[in-house]
């Protein structure tokens, strides 16, 4: 869908919907997905009264929630059909306040194998403000296994 859609007037908001329609939860944050490569997601989000904690800032869990949209998309597009993954664990740092919009960007240096055994990957989420500083920093670790159809 991601292909089909990117490139095209609105495609990147229609697409964004579709995720939010799938996962409701992310709806909150009122992301849109900006770059979708294998071992690369971006994931933008910007600061609304329902992100906004008791000081007027990014609130830190949406920020959780934000990290959490960039490093599923990365998930999506770089784990072959043949396999399948689930979040297992997430570490979070908050670097400094967040008092603009914010930009995921989860990447990997290199792209795993998909073999036959079941393996964890760790995928690093830097959230930037508009100025370009990282204000949240988190690592999300994934299982990944072979799907294995059902008769």
């Amino acid at each position: 869908m991601w292909r089909r859609l990117a490139d095209r007037p609105l495609g990147k908001r229609l697409f964004s919907a579709a995720v939010m329609a799938r996962a409701p939860y992310f709806g909150t944050i009122l992301p849109t997905v900006e770059t979708m490569v294998p071992g690369r997601c971006e994931v933008r989000a910007p600061k609304w009264w329902g992100v906004h904690n008791h000081i007027g800032t990014f609130h830190a869990i949406a920020a959780c929630n934000l990290a959490e949209i960039a490093m599923g998309m990365l998930a999506e597009a770089t784990v072959p059909p043949s396999h399948r993954w689930i979040p297992k664990g997430m570490t979070v740092s908050y670097l400094a306040k967040a008092k603009s919009g914010l930009r995921a960007t989860a990447s990997l240096v290199e792209l795993p194998e998909f073999g036959d055994e079941p393996f964890e990957l760790t995928v690093p989420v830097a959230i930037r403000d508009r100025a370009d500083a990282e204000v949240v920093h988190a690592d999300i670790t994934i299982w990944i296994t072979r799907h294995v159809a059902r008769t």
